[in-house]
């Protein structure tokens, strides 16, 4: 296996810590509803949302004006109204990340759809690694799962604070990818699709003013939005997807959308507004899954321009 990969993090005694209890606790409780009845665990998600909103108010706060700024043309009610649904959206990704984890293949089989998976398989034909661009939907957790069982993935990861949380994302993730590659190995990631291989990158991300340009995304004008897409896409022999993972009321749906044409096109700048420009067409599919709740904004093209958050 290359150094590349990130490699599983062992079981250690001291995981039987009294430091450790709480959250073997939570990971006792997040298991044992996973295997609950879907339906019971839709009900329980919206339970999860409403203390959300009681426990999590600046991360409510911070959808809301995230959603203020990208939709001026909605009316208070309307932009409540999502942020209420995205809440409860919320609470339902800590379950679906369990079941992405811990179920097992036929019952995610039997709640999920895979739609437009030709777009990959055309790609692959050709000899080319597929550079997945998935957008920042609540979900995607499960998401990833569902897409990997019809072809293992790479993708990059980020590693847990907490040792035995990590110990635990780690086989969850592992369920469905071929493999993990640390967040800031980019040769790595370079090389897996120089191998052919079906890599996911999220595209949607702030990286900070070094290591963005600068471009619209709904209607905010300077966004800071990762020159990483355009780096990968320039160096390795890849061809673009978009995806996009849904919440629908029969279950799931990964969906994957064709890429872009003539990308990169050598306008950095406007290829990079181009990659928003369809993230913008997968957000409005349901906007209400998407991941609102962080600080998407944060940085502006500039040290001295006032915050949007404040």
């Amino acid at each position: 296996m290359s150094n590349a990969h990130v490699k599983a993090p062992p079981f250690k005694l001291s995981f039987f810590l009294p430091k450790y209890w709480l959250v073997w606790l939570s990971i006792l409780i997040l298991y044992v509803i996973s295997w609950l009845p879907y339906f019971v665990q839709k009900w329980i998600g919206k339970g999860l949302g409403k203390l959300l909103s009681t426990f999590a108010k600046k991360r409510v706060r911070v959808a809301k004006r995230n959603l203020e700024l990208c939709f001026p043309q909605k009316n208070a009610e309307q932009i409540q109204t999502l942020v209420n649904a995205n809440v409860e959206h919320a609470g339902m990704a800590i379950l679906e990340a369990s079941m992405g984890w811990w179920w097992p293949d036929w019952r995610v089989r039997m709640i999920s759809e895979v739609e437009g998976y030709e777009h990959v398989e055309a790609i692959l034909r050709k000899g080319k690694g597929v550079l997945g661009l998935a957008i920042h939907n609540m979900n995607l957790e499960l998401g990833c799962r569902i897409a990997g069982l019809g072809h293992p993935s790479v993708a990059f990861y980020r590693k847990h604070n907490n040792p035995l949380m990590e110990y635990v994302q780690y086989r969850g993730r592992a369920r469905s990818n071929k493999y993990m590659i640390h967040k800031r190995n980019v040769k790595g990631l370079i090389h897996a699709l120089d191998d052919k291989e079906v890599c996911f990158y999220l595209p949607d991300q702030d990286y900070g003013r070094n290591r963005s340009e600068f471009v619209p995304f709904f209607a905010v004008e300077d966004v800071a939005t990762t020159k990483g897409t355009l780096l990968f896409a320039k160096q390795a022999n890849c061809e673009t997807v978009f995806i996009v993972s849904l919440r629908t009321d029969k279950g799931y749906k990964v969906k994957f959308v064709p890429g872009l044409n003539h990308f990169p096109s050598g306008d950095d700048k406007n290829d990079i507004a181009r990659v928003n420009k369809m993230v913008e067409q997968l957000v409005e599919i349901a906007p209400e899954q998407y991941l609102w709740m962080h600080k998407r904004f944060k940085t502006r093209p500039f040290e001295e321009d006032p915050s949007l958050y404040d």
